[in-house]
């Protein structure tokens, strides 16, 4: 099966996106003018927002799609977290340069739960845009080109797509060589 996916302008169907996404979305394009047109949202079933039924649905290419992972580690008594942005096609290296990055003993995927809490989104279209600030965004160095990019938009029903470059550029965002493995 290949649905097409109709991809419009964020900012222009707020009803697509969480609230924090499009809170962040609309601060960003007031000081980055290209997120007004080139973060775009497309409408999707929400029992394709999983990575592997979107792209097989919609025969897209796995290396366009973003997952964004949660990780969490302590250092002493002070949590760290971070958001980490990897293709569908790699795995979020956790155990090693995620765990240095935070400088953290162990860093760990945060549970479901705690993730949908934290970030006000739905699970399966987290992204962060429109995580607290106390998560740091690590996008692996690969996704920063120009070439557009999948990632959630905060909940189930939608998905965003920007150039990687972009979303490399999302304040506070930090790009980082073998963030995956």
């Amino acid at each position: 099966m290949n649905l097409a996916l109709t991809w419009l302008p964020a900012l222009d169907h707020p009803d697509l996106l969480a609230a924090p996404t499009l809170a962040t979305l609309t601060a960003w394009a007031a000081t980055t003018p290209q997120v007004a047109t080139e973060v775009l949202v497309a409408q999707i079933d929400p029992d394709l927002a999983d990575t592997a039924a979107l792209v097989a649905a919609c025969g897209l290419d796995p290396e366009a799609s973003v997952n964004c992972v949660l990780v969490a580690g302590k250092r002493g008594a002070i949590e760290r977290t971070a958001a980490a942005m990897v293709r569908s096609t790699t795995r979020a290296d956790v155990n090693h340069r995620i765990r240095t990055l935070l400088d953290v003993k162990k860093a760990s995927f945060i549970p479901t739960d705690r993730a949908v809490a934290d970030s006000a989104m739905e699970y399966g279209g987290i992204t962060p845009i429109g995580l607290p600030e106390s998560y740091r965004i690590l996008v692996d160095a690969p996704i920063n080109t120009p070439t557009p990019v999948i990632i959630g938009s905060g909940v189930r029903r939608s998905k965003l797509q920007l150039p990687g470059s972009l979303l490399a550029a999302l304040p506070g965002a930090e790009v980082i060589t073998d963030l995956a493995t």
